[in-house]
Parts: C-alpha cells; structure tokens; sequence
C-alpha cells in the first residue's frame, strides 16, 4: 500500500507518487528558501545603504519621489493616449493599419507606465512598514520619557501624514484600471473591425472615456501634491 492507502500492485503508479511527493516537498522548502532569501536581500539592502548615510527615512523620502516622477509621466501618457483616441474618431481617410498600430502602440506605452506606478507604490509600503517596525522598537528603547514622548509624537505624525499619502496614491493606482479596461476594449474592438464605419462607432464611448482620464488626471494630481508635501515635512 501507498502512504495513501492506495493499492501499489501498479509499480509505475507507485513510482509516480513518490515522485509527486518529493516534488511536494521540494515545492516547500524551495518556497521557504525564496522567503527567508527576500528577507536577507532587504536586510542587505539596508544595511549597504545605511553604509552610504542612508537611513530608512531617506529611503522612503526617495521613493515617494519616484513615485511622484512616476505619475507625472502616467499623467501625461494617459492624455496623449486619449488623444491618440480622439484622433482615430476623425479618421477621414488613409492606413487604417497604420493607424491602429499607432493607437495600440498609445495603449500599451499607458499600461506600461500604470505598471511602473503600481510597482513604484508597493516600494513605498514596503519601506514605510519596515520603517516604522523599526522606529517603533527604538522608541521603546529610549529612556529619558521627555525624549520618548516627542519621539513617539513624530512617529504617529509621519505615520498619519504617511497615511494620507499612501491612500492617495492607491485612488490614483485604482482609477488607471478603469480607464485602461476602456482603451483595452477600443484597441481590439478596432483591431477586429478595420474599416470606417467601426471608427465612427467608438466616438461615443471616447467622450465616456474622456470623462474617466479627466478623473485620473485629478486623482495622479492630487497624489502628485500630497507626495509634495509629505517630502517637504519629512525635510523638516
């Protein structure tokens, strides 16, 4: 019998389970290895920064800046994408494939750069949590009580100006979707239907589309001044 309690009079089904096993229990302690990895890697990472005179702090403040870099070109990608859209709608004649290619090419630079944020944004948390995990454990650490007062002060100051900002940039990160599903739709609805009268028909859901990027472009850029502020206060 099987560990399963299956017959094995079978020997390849036999061999074949013991084979799935080892694999099973080479998956786990691959998964553990890549974890207790990452969690070395970010400790090295820290402590080779801290090496040039870059605290955690420092780390965050810089982020939070490519971050703010980082909408900035999404903002202006998902404006000449919509462009490119309101250009298609006054087609009048010319490469119809030509002219997909050029608004595919559009969409696909917007998803792109909507892919930098979100990846830019989850750098944030990542050392915005370690961070505060680790100023937390100084504050405890400090015994003059007037000092760990006013430590413990600016910490819940920076986490709630942190707070503020972290939620406006996932209302941003979250309006992109929306608006890429849109532009999704439209490229292969045009890829599929390359001829005059499929161009005509996209003007209404362009003008939808229109409202949803003026949305996106308010929330990158009141994400944009929030990420402004949180990095003026942290220089203070």
């Amino acid at each position: 019998m099987s560990p399963a309690g299956y017959p094995c009079s079978e020997g390849t089904a036999c061999f074949f389970y013991t084979i799935l096993m080892r694999e099973s229990r080479t998956f786990v302690l691959l998964a553990a290895a890549v974890c207790m990895f990452s969690v070395s890697c970010s400790s090295l990472y820290y402590s080779s920064m801290e090496k040039l005179g870059k605290e955690k702090r420092d780390i965050l403040v810089s982020r939070v800046k490519s971050v703010r870099e980082d909408q900035e070109k999404a903002k202006e990608q998902f404006k000449t994408t919509l462009e490119a859209f309101q250009a298609v709608t006054g087609f009048d004649g010319g490469d119809l494939e030509k002219t997909y290619k050029k608004l595919n090419g559009e969409f696909e630079d917007a998803e792109s750069r909507a892919k930098k944020v979100r990846e830019r944004v989850d750098s944030v948390e990542k050392v915005a949590k370690d961070l505060f995990a680790e100023w937390e454990g100084e504050v405890g650490s400090i015994h003059d009580p007037q000092l760990k007062s006013k430590s413990r002060r600016l910490l819940l100051d920076t986490r709630k100006r942190y707070a503020a900002l972290i939620n406006k940039m996932r209302a941003a990160e979250k309006r992109m979707e929306p608006v890429l599903s849109a532009f999704r739709d439209q490229v292969l609805f045009l890829k599929h239907n390359l001829n005059a009268r499929a161009i005509q028909s996209l003007k209404e859901t362009t003008i939808e589309i229109d409202a949803e990027v003026t949305r996106l472009v308010q929330d990158l850029e009141s994400s944009i001044q929030e990420a402004d502020a949180f990095i003026a206060a942290m220089a203070e």
